[in-house]
């Protein structure tokens, strides 16, 4: 079993469907879960670093995940982390060997066909990066 899970949430519609996998998962084994939220930063030459998303907005979409599994009876930590973009894969799989985790739960928004090729996956970088399983919820 996994009692020590790296949950990485961000603001899409398949976070429900992560929150409720890793709930499960805790469940079974009265393990805790650590929820990453990591927010992007663009870097622009000559233009600067952009921040797609507020702090407001990256703390809430943590923080909302880690309360869910709180009122499960599930044991629950948050954080949010800043990556440039593309580095996403690379920082989740560092806070997962930063936590110790067994397992790594995430989901993944299906992009397929030229803009799949064209943006990669982050799932997909954190399957090949990660020395541990990682479970990704569509």
């Amino acid at each position: 079993m996994y009692d020590r899970l790296l949950m990485a949430v961000d603001r899409s519609d398949v976070t429900e469907r992560v929150v409720n996998a890793a709930r499960e998962m805790a469940s079974l084994s009265k393990g805790e879960v650590w929820v990453l939220h990591v927010q992007e930063k663009e870097v622009m030459p000559r233009g600067g670093v952009f921040v797609v998303e507020s702090a407001e907005e990256a703390r809430s979409a943590a923080e909302h995940a880690a309360q869910e599994l709180d009122d499960a009876g599930i044991k629950s930590h948050y954080e949010v982390r800043t990556a440039i973009r593309g580095q996403t894969a690379r920082e989740i799989v560092a806070i997962a060997r930063a936590h110790d985790a067994d397992v790594i739960v995430m989901g993944s928004r299906g992009r397929t066909g030229m803009i799949g090729v064209m943006l990669g996956s982050t799932a997909h970088q954190v399957i090949h990066l990660s020395d541990r399983p990682v479970l990704v919820v569509r």
